[in-house]
């Protein structure tokens, strides 16, 4: 492969036959000059983003080296722990997010994430590599992130996955979640143990119910018998399920079946309990 242009020291463009693509490797690129020649032992990641290209591209140029080797091996990281391939958009986003983050507390920013308990509940394996991330930092630059930022880590990560939801998807669901547990601790007077298993069953059952709605999916039904039963005898925990289907309805525009009312009335009763 022949180089095109050189973006830093460990990044190149190439021309493969007639296809731009963007190659990255330790010292790949370094005293080298456009159409000089990249010998493949020394490439350790190839790109093809098509209309991303160019963004990746700027962005390898503008960031600091160090931070774009930071963000390569906390992504390797996260395929290796999560045992699956992120989509190819992450090295853009954490990259660019990464550097900032680095940034702004060597500015003597502060760095705040309001669902941080939501995210190390919802999002756990992905959190841990938040941490890992964060560690990682400290090791190589020096530089103390707090683990807010492990958090947002956590969230690119998980958006990241093939399977999941855009950023902007997922922070809404994570931003209705802690609203309704607000809700919950305010209708019984207490604070919730984030610890605690049904604490964390609740706030699992809530990330499904709000994806399941998301994408128009069925939801379970639950027996007629069983949900009077429920509406009898957890009168109390119905009311507040009831309360919470009825703000969804009407600041989200959100609707649950009455079965699911239901299902979140028991994990509320758990938590009461």
């Amino acid at each position: 492969m022949r180089i095109y242009k050189i973006l830093n020291n460990n990044a190149a463009v190439v021309l493969d036959g007639q296809q731009e693509k963007i190659v990255m490797g330790p010292g790949l690129a370094f005293q080298k000059s456009k159409n000089d020649i990249i010998p493949k032992a020394k490439i350790e990641k190839i790109f093809v983003m098509k209309e991303e290209n160019e963004k990746f591209q700027q962005l390898l140029q503008m960031v600091p080296e160090e931070h774009v080797e930071l963000a390569e091996e906390v992504i390797s990281y996260a395929e290796g722990q999560l045992l699956s391939p992120l989509s190819n958009h992450i090295h853009i986003a954490l990259t660019d997010h990464l550097s900032f983050a680095i940034e702004r507390i060597q500015q003597g920013y502060q760095i705040h994430n309001k669902l941080l308990n939501e995210i190390k509940v919802l999002y756990k394996k992905e959190f841990e590599i938040g941490l890992w991330a964060i560690r990682k930092v400290k090791e190589k630059l020096g530089v103390s992130l707090p683990e807010d930022e492990a958090g947002h880590i956590a969230l690119h990560i998980h958006t990241a996955k093939l399977d999941s939801s855009d950023m902007t998807v997922t922070l809404k669901h994570t931003t209705i979640i802690q609203e309704l547990i607000r809700m919950i601790e305010d209708y019984f007077g207490l604070s919730l143990s984030e610890d605690s298993i049904s604490y964390q069953r609740l706030l699992t059952h809530l990330r499904f119910a709000l994806n399941r709605l998301e994408m128009d999916e069925e939801f379970h039904v639950m027996d007629s018998e069983m949900l009077s039963l429920i509406q009898e005898k957890y009168s109390f925990a119905y009311q507040c399920s009831k309360k919470i289907a009825a703000y969804l309805s009407k600041e989200y525009s959100m609707n649950f079946p009455e079965s699911e009312v239901g299902y979140i009335t028991l994990h509320i009763q758990r938590l009461n309990e």
